[in-house]
């Protein structure tokens, strides 16, 4: 079974910056995409960037030039920099793996809150 551990949110002031992790545990065989999903109350969950074995990374407009996402394979491991920030930034981050045990999976994390506020 694979986990996410997700850390790194919290209260940031607009302009500030902010770095989340999300760290995948388990009998993992290999991931392919890692990708960071938000969720603003009253709205749906949107894809903010994701990044493949590759490290080929897209990114939503709203967050380009802004936010930069990136892996460490030898940890399991899928950060999101976020500088720059804005009030409608302000959401439950979600981090989503994909990948392989013994089979093909794919699991969310729990989820952290980023608020951008003064």
């Amino acid at each position: 079974q694979v986990q996410l551990v997700e850390s790194g949110g919290g209260l940031v002031q607009p302009g500030g910056s902010l770095r989340l992790s999300c760290a995948a545990s388990g009998s993992i065989f290999s991931i392919s995409t890692m990708g960071w999903y938000r969720q603003a109350p009253g709205k749906e969950r949107e894809l903010v960037a994701i990044i493949n074995s590759n490290g080929f990374t897209d990114y939503t407009d709203s967050v380009k030039g802004r936010f930069i996402i990136s892996r460490d394979n030898a940890k399991n491991t899928v950060y999101l920099q976020m500088n720059s920030l804005k009030p409608e930034d302000t959401a439950v981050y979600y981090c989503k793996v994909s990948g392989r045990t013994t089979k093909y999976f794919e699991v969310w994390g729990q989820g952290t809150l980023v608020t951008v506020s003064s």
